[in-house]
């Protein structure tokens, strides 16, 4: 079978959509499907490199939108070769683009909305929401309406997605999520060396532990809450650093960089900027727990990463996999305030060394039973290869029922 990609970028910077289709594509040969990616980037961007499927970048789209009649001579040429393609998301030109020439050719296409259509997006941004009212009266439903199956990556981004707009149509279904297994190298070190050797580059870590953040620097991911809920700590004798990972706009970054200095915390704080490939699990990995109290998650594949290496996680009851995580007992949860944000570095902060190594082992065990894309991969395979909707509903990523808190068919 023959598997298309069809999505905006493949610019890491754009996060977890990006991951997704580079676990998704490979695994593909894995699992006896071919699978190419067609995206608008330009095709000398460094990023497009080390793609184990081929590649197809057209060229940058001259607008945000992304509206490039390139697109739509490629795929009209091209989407008969596919058996069914995969599509990355929505409100942008590609998604529409997809639904046009699959039309023409009668190719079944799949469609992942990435958290695109969480109620949170309304509140914050008023204005784009009536704007993307209109257009997705106009032509974005139509694009659910049509897909063979709709894909949520949990069952909390499908019931939130039930509200956003009007007319809202679809098949749903629920699949399996999260990342490939990490490198074995770094797992042969203990956290003590791995520390050692990021100390080398960052020396304000050295005889610290530290908890990370790793992710897009955007207001929604609550790293103001982190700055807030450090500066509480502080008070109570803590000694621990917070490690700040990732891309950011830079008039972000100086207002966070700015909020730190006034609370007093610019001495505990450590800024990398993007870390990628080894750098990023061997950071995870030497991190004490991984902190992310967002406003609004859908996924949140840093937290699949950061399961995978044995690192608890520290999250808000708004990463829509909050249940899952609270139930296996691989983090803490609580609310995005600066409140909530404080009680879970100060419950944290009072856990027992015995206490932290079980909640380690535990977030291995949630990664393995709910969110190692080498499992899930085989799912999302049998629904796309075979149609099998029935079965990708039913299925759960381990068959775990979370206590009555989602249906046997939550997904994740």
């Amino acid at each position: 079978m023959k598997l298309l990609h069809v999505i905006r970028t493949l610019d890491p910077g754009w996060g977890g959509p990006i991951e997704g289709a580079r676990n998704i594509s490979g695994q593909a040969k894995l699992n006896g499907v071919e699978a190419e990616i067609v995206c608008q980037d330009n095709p000398d961007a460094g990023w497009l490199a080390n793609w184990r499927v081929p590649v197809h970048a057209i060229g940058s789209a001259k607008s945000t939108y992304g509206y490039d009649r390139r697109l739509d001579a490629w795929l009209r040429e091209n989407v008969p070769r596919f058996d069914a393609l995969v599509v990355h998301g929505i409100w942008m030109y590609f998604s529409l683009a997809a639904w046009k020439a699959t039309r023409r050719s009668r190719t079944p296409y799949y469609l992942f909305t990435h958290g695109m259509l969480d109620p949170w997006f309304k509140r914050m941004y008023p204005w784009k929401h009536l704007k993307k009212a209109v257009y997705w009266r106009l032509f974005q439903h139509k694009v659910l309406r049509d897909a063979a199956a709709v894909l949520f990556t949990s069952e909390e981004e499908r019931l939130l997605a039930d509200s956003a707009f009007l007319p809202y149509e679809c098949k749903p279904v629920v699949v399996g999520y999260g990342v490939a297994p990490p490198p074995r190298l770094q797992a042969t070190r203990t956290r003590e060396q791995l520390l050692q050797h990021i100390t080398a580059s960052y020396p304000d870590l050295r005889n610290r532990k530290f908890a990370l953040f790793l992710g897009r620097i955007h207001e929604k991911k609550g790293i103001d809450l982190l700055l807030q809920a450090f500066a509480s700590e502080k008070d109570h004798g803590s000694n621990l650093a917070l490690v700040i990972a990732g891309p950011g706009n830079s008039d972000t970054v100086r207002r966070l960089r700015s909020l730190a200095e006034t609370l007093g915390v610019s001495d505990r704080t450590v800024w990398t900027g993007p870390l990628y490939g080894e750098a990023k699990w061997e950071t995870m990995r030497a991190a004490e727990v991984f902190a992310l109290p967002s406003h609004q998650e859908n996924f949140g594949i840093s937290i699949a990463e950061a399961l995978a290496c044995g690192t608890p996680v520290l999250i808000s009851n708004k990463v829509n996999i909050w249940r899952e995580i609270d139930h296996d007992g691989a983090g803490l949860v609580d609310s995005d305030d600066a409140e909530g944000t404080t009680r879970l570095l100060r419950r944290w902060s009072r856990l027992a060394p015995t206490e932290r190594e079980v909640m380690g082992r535990n977030a291995l065990r949630c990664f393995s039973t709910r969110f190692d894309m080498t499992t899930n991969c085989k799912r999302l395979f049998e629904l796309v290869c075979r149609g099998r909707l029935g079965d990708a509903v039913s299925v759960t990523a381990g068959g775990i029922d979370l206590s009555g808190a989602l249906h046997n068919d939550s997904g994740l």
